[in-house]
Order: structure tokens, then sequence, then C-alpha cells
């Protein structure tokens, strides 16, 4: 289980084609002291399991066909940056949401706009992203909890303020990149009683 605050932003280190699944090197800037083999970590908001480390500075996980499939993951390149989070402490502050690290699909970065001190993240996705969306909800996008700004049946818009900028890889988001989504797992249980 993770929050949704990303603790840093890594670099994308290797990427080992085997067969339709890979293997993917990602180098940390701080030094996850407390990060060991078959733990947790919140890769642009994809639960993966560490499967080795290397020094302490670079992370290696398997990733699966179907975890390529659902995610942005098949655009990763040497270089690319993602968002880290490792799993959260139980006697640690819970800052943003419930994050499963399950993601719902993909959506599409159409434009940001600014307004004042945020910026206002706009994405196309799917129905079936829209569905999972409640205005002022919560929405994971690549690893990092946001709140709903607005939404139609196949868009939704983010505000977000710098500091949530600088510190993600938001910063390098650029029309028409491919970004993660996780929709709230509160909702997709409310709407699955319905």
């Amino acid at each position: 289980m993770f929050t949704g605050i990303v603790e840093e932003i890594g670099t994308v280190t290797a990427i080992r084609k085997t067969g339709n699944a890979i293997r993917l090197g990602i180098r940390t800037g701080i030094t996850f002291d407390d990060l060991k083999t078959g733990d947790s970590l919140c890769v642009n908001g994809v639960c993966l399991t560490v499967t080795s480390l290397q020094n302490n500075k670079v992370v290696f996980a398997d990733v699966s066909p179907e975890t390529i499939r659902k995610t942005e993951f098949s655009q990763l390149k040497t270089n690319s940056k993602v968002n880290l989070e490792r799993a959260m402490l139980n006697n640690g502050r819970f800052g943003g949401h419930f994050v499963t690290g399950h993601i719902d699909g993909t959506a599409t970065l159409l434009k940001i706009t600014r307004e004042d001190n945020s910026f206002i993240y706009t994405f196309g996705c799917s129905k079936e992203i829209t569905e999972g969306i409640v205005k002022k909800g919560s929405i994971t996008v690549n690893g990092i909890s946001l709140t709903i700004a607005d939404f139609t049946d196949t868009s939704f818009s983010v505000a977000i303020i710098p500091h949530t900028i600088q510190n993600t890889n938001l910063q390098f988001l650029k029309t028409g990149d491919s970004v993660n989504i996780e929709c709230d797992i509160l909702g997709k249980y409310i709407r699955r009683k319905i």
C-alpha cells in the first residue's frame, strides 16, 4: 500500500527484454537503506517487487507482460524519469490517499494551462477511467496522489501546485505523453457494490 506522495524521481538505467516481459533497472538519487529484495516499490504508480539491489543505488524489478499491457511502461526508455515511493509504514503520516499500485489504465496529456499559482493538467482517457472518477475525489497519476478538478466522459483535469511539479516527473511531461492512472480504491469498492 502506498500514499501517492512521491519520495523521489529515479532514472531508468536498464530495460532488458525477455520475450514480452522486461527487467527494469532504476537509479535512485537517495539511498534507500531500508529497501531490500522482496519489498514493494511504487514506480510511476505501479507496484513492483524489488528483485535485486546494486550498491543501494540501483533497484531491479521484473515487469510482467500484463503490467506492460496495462501501463505506459512499454514507452519507457533508458534515462526516462520515474516517480518512486516506498510502501507506507504503519507508523507514519498518511499524506495522500490509499494507493494500491494496481493500474486501471493510461491517459494522455492533452494540455497544460496556468491558473495563478497552479497549473491545470488535462488528460484524455477512456470512459472506463472516468466512470471511476468523482469531482474533488482522489486519483493517482504516475503514482502521484491528486484531486480531480473537473471531468467529462473522456477527460479529467487536476490542479497542481509548483512544488508537486518540481518534485515529480510531471515536470517532464509534454502534450501527447501517456501516464499511468489508478482511480480511488474506495470508489471502486462502492461502484462494485452498486
